[in-house]
């Protein structure tokens, strides 16, 4: 849903429209719930400082069209104190709209007024203090508002509704100390802590919000966003993604490009292991690579000892770029690839190697039983035309068929696989994404070990091999768009790694 969120916002659903959504769900419900007694319903509503506090504004002014009785406790000074755009412009509509709002950020004063305007009697409190994104344990003020609303509701004078999440509840584990709801009002889809936490959440409604189920399926800078880990400020060299790259031989190009872009995705070293033949051009590319030559002009089998080590010192292995398809080089990757465990990306003449994992019903089918690549954590980076390097006939026309195809080769070979095209589709065969990012202009060499050089950056600092390939893919596309805004069909794959970062900033820091 976090990532849900920030995308909708790219795909041109904006926050607002998605609070105005929310709030006026709570509402309908609230209303519904209450049985009018000859008098209007009295609803406290008690908002916190984020958008799930915007979402209790947007109820309270519905609540009000209605005729309701409404007041609202801010946990927090006043304006100021609300941290997002969207929970501030709903609140300034609020006050224009009369309605009774307190102030505070003292739990002392906080608790007193609830009591006072709950011993006046209420028919419904409202809890929304803290949404999908609390973790841990709730703090002053916010913990004497969540044990007020208890102490509430075990008096029996009111229900509790609670907003997306009952207060204080970790959405994904179900657990904490958290505000106790008869009705919870979910938005979009339930939440996996909820289903664990009934006892908690009371009655559980699911409110959609304006969110087309298509937009679940599209890649996004929300993918990017809950990829990619805060660097931790005390962190040190090599604690932030450490890459090896296996490739070069007939082209040193390829490995290079994918090393830069690499770092530029954010790894903090990036080390070539490739043949003695272009060791050295690959170094004069750039001094920010370490550059490991191997015995031979072409990748050999008796390198498998050295790569099988530097492997061990490095959070991923990519295989592949630019190696070239001799018979002593498909073998020899065959033999990394049996040797080497922990995350592997395979790209390029890499998947000459994978041949060896895939039974001959696979490359009939494309279906594997067991293809022996399950018991490691393998990502898969094919176009359509180079499933013929695993010995797979690729005959999938329609993007429903790709789709199909890409599922069930996941699947049944225990990897991800991210198929390139002018869609990418990636899939660890249940999930499934597509990433409508890039354009024409990408079909220049490169730009595929550009997508593989972020790709590695991403898997060093997280195990979730699908959710690091969506992230890759959006990141590559988007790069390859903002760089074919300049150079139109005349970019190159320097190009789309020079626009890496703006793309990243832009993922990361966006609300």
């Amino acid at each position: 849903m976090a990532a849900l969120d920030e995308n909708c916002k790219a795909f041109g659903i904006s926050p607002l429209q998605l609070m105005e959504n929310a709030g006026a769900a709570v509402a309908r419900e609230i209303f519904n719930a209450v049985e009018r007694k000859g008098r209007n319903p009295r609803v406290l509503i008690v908002a916190g400082r984020g958008n799930n506090g915007g979402d209790g504004f947007v109820a309270a002014r519905h609540l009000l069209s209605r005729g309701c009785d409404v007041h609202v406790i801010l946990i927090g000074r006043g304006e100021e104190d609300i941290r997002t755009e969207e929970a501030r412009y709903n609140y300034r509509i609020l006050k224009a709209c009369g309605c009774e709002v307190d102030n505070t950020g003292d739990a002392l004063l906080l608790g007193r007024r609830f009591h006072e305007i709950t011993d006046e009697g209420v028919d419904v409190i409202v809890d929304a203090i803290f949404g999908t994104g609390f973790r841990g344990v709730a703090r002053e003020p916010e913990a004497t508002a969540i044990a007020s609303i208890n102490s509430a509701r075990e008096r029996g004078k009111c229900i509790v509704v609670a907003v997306d999440v009952p207060s204080g509840l970790d959405a994904d584990r179900g657990d904490g100390t958290a505000v106790r709801a008869d009705i919870t009002v979910t938005f979009h889809k339930v939440k996996p802590g909820l289903r664990r936490a009934k006892e908690i959440v009371g009655k559980l409604v699911t409110a959609p919000i304006g969110i087309p189920p298509f937009f679940e399926k599209l890649a996004g800078p929300g993918d990017v966003r809950i990829a990619l880990k805060k660097r931790r400020p005390d962190s040190h060299k090599g604690e932030n993604g450490r890459v090896l790259v296996v490739g070069g031989g007939p082209f040193a190009g390829a490995p290079a490009l994918a090393a830069l872009s690499a770092l530029r995705a954010g790894a903090d070293w990036v080390t070539v292991a490739s043949p003695r033949s272009v060791a050295g051009t690959i170094a004069g590319f750039s001094p920010d690579m370490i550059v490991q030559p191997l015995s031979s002009d072409i990748l050999v089998e008796e390198d498998t000892e050295t790569i099988a080590n530097l492997a061990k010192k490095h959070d991923v292995m990519l295989i592949g770029s630019g190696l070239g398809d001799d018979e002593e080089t498909k073998n020899a990757v065959t033999a990394i690839l049996k040797r080497v465990n922990g995350k592997i990306i395979v790209d390029a003449d890499g998947f000459y190697g994978v041949a060896h994992f895939i039974s001959s019903d696979v490359r009939r089918s494309g279906l594997s039983r067991d293809s022996g690549l399950s018991s490691k954590n393998v990502i898969l980076t094919p176009h359509a035309g180079e499933f013929f390097k695993m010995g797979i006939s690729f005959s999938a026309r329609t993007q429903e068929e790709r789709e199909s195809f890409v599922r069930n080769f996941s699947a049944r070979n225990g990897v991800v696989t991210l198929l390139k095209g002018n869609v990418d589709i990636i899939s660890d065969g249940e999930r499934l994404k597509i990433n409508r990012t890039g354009n024409a202009g990408m079909t220049v060499g490169g730009t595929g070990d550009v997508l593989a050089g972020i790709l590695a950056a991403f898997f060093a600092v997280n195990d979730d091999a699908f959710r690091v390939s969506v992230a890759a893919s959006y990141v590559s596309g988007a790069a390859g768009d903002i760089a074919f805004e300049e150079k139109g069909n005349c970019l190159i794959a320097t190009d789309v790694i020079a626009c890496i970062p703006k793309v990243m900033h832009l993922s990361t820091t966006s609300q």
